[in-house]
């Protein structure tokens, strides 16, 4: 078998010629310049899926600004966003919620809000619920629709697995352990909840508004329902008065620099704001 040698582009020659003068000189010296204009810069991302599609479209226009850059964003909940920061595992990590007391040794970053909604199927006639109607669901007591004014149809519990924030955020609101709930189908992000309950006429989950939104307008067949007589969307999320709201932050292990911070002070800028309503989500600037 023949040997193949690829050429030398000519850059890298004019360094090797360098190179090569330097030793016939004598000297001894450490080059780290050749090429350096030329190597792929990387930032990676991981946390909160609900923060990863809009840090990926904002990722996508920031690497047009930067044509070395790519940035890499992974999900895994909110949990593996704060563990991989923590870690340096990550450039940046992505959680959708408040930090906790323990992990004050990082910086949130906020560049959106969101809130979490209840959704059921299209077919499904209930158009709102309360935090007890939701307390006896997700325990079990209530296992018919029919019990809640609905078709004669089982109802089918979709829920969160440990490590989001949405399922922390969600319990909170119904003053419930993960212990007590009687689940039926265990998800990750939200796509997965997404397609559970649009699969199923009997089934009941919670999401991202921002992601049920959008989907919804896609004409995914599912209906957000109102919580306590408020109507889960972009403006009783900015209102500040919807019960389950919470932001949407980037997380780093001190004060960013260099291409972190230049990425995170992008995510949080005006030029910013049309790529977070176009996700469903409410601009920093919005809240009120």
């Amino acid at each position: 078998m023949g040997s193949f040698t690829a050429p030398v582009p000519a850059r890298a020659q004019a360094c090797l010629h360098a190179i090569r003068a330097v030793l016939l000189a004598g000297s001894v010296v450490l080059i780290g310049a050749c090429g350096k204009n030329d190597a792929q810069q990387r930032l990676v991302l991981t946390g909160s899926s609900t923060v990863a599609p809009l840090a990926a479209e904002l990722a996508a226009q920031f690497e047009k600004q930067h044509e070395q850059l790519r940035i890499d964003v992974q999900t895994g909940g909110s949990s593996r966003g704060v563990q991989d920061a923590r870690k340096g595992l990550a450039d940046i990590g992505m959680a959708s919620r408040t930090l906790k007391p323990d992990e004050q040794d990082l910086v949130a970053h906020t560049i959106a809000w969101d809130g979490i909604a209840p959704i059921v199927h299209q077919d499904n006639p209930l158009q709102q619920i309360d935090r007890a109607q939701l307390q006896q669901i997700y325990t079990g007591a209530v296992r018919n629709w029919q019990e809640l004014g609905g078709a004669d149809v089982p109802i089918v519990v979709v829920h969160k697995a440990e490590g989001r924030s949405t399922q922390e955020i969600f319990l909170a609101y119904l003053s419930l352990s993960n212990r007590e709930i009687r689940a039926d189908i265990i998800i990750g992000d939200n796509q997965q909840g997404l397609k559970s309950v649009a699969g199923q006429a009997g089934a009941i989950g919670y999401v991202s508004v921002g992601a049920a939104e959008h989907e919804a307008g896609a004409g995914a067949p599912i209906r957000l329902l109102d919580v306590d007589g408020q109507r889960p969307s972009q403006a009783a999320v900015a209102s500040g008065g919807y019960p389950m709201s919470r932001p949407l932050n980037l997380l780093t292990r001190g004060s960013p620099s260099g291409l972190s911070a230049d990425f995170i002070a992008y995510a949080r800028s005006q030029q910013a704001e049309a790529t977070v309503r176009a996700l469903h989500f409410v601009p920093v600037d919005a809240r009120q």
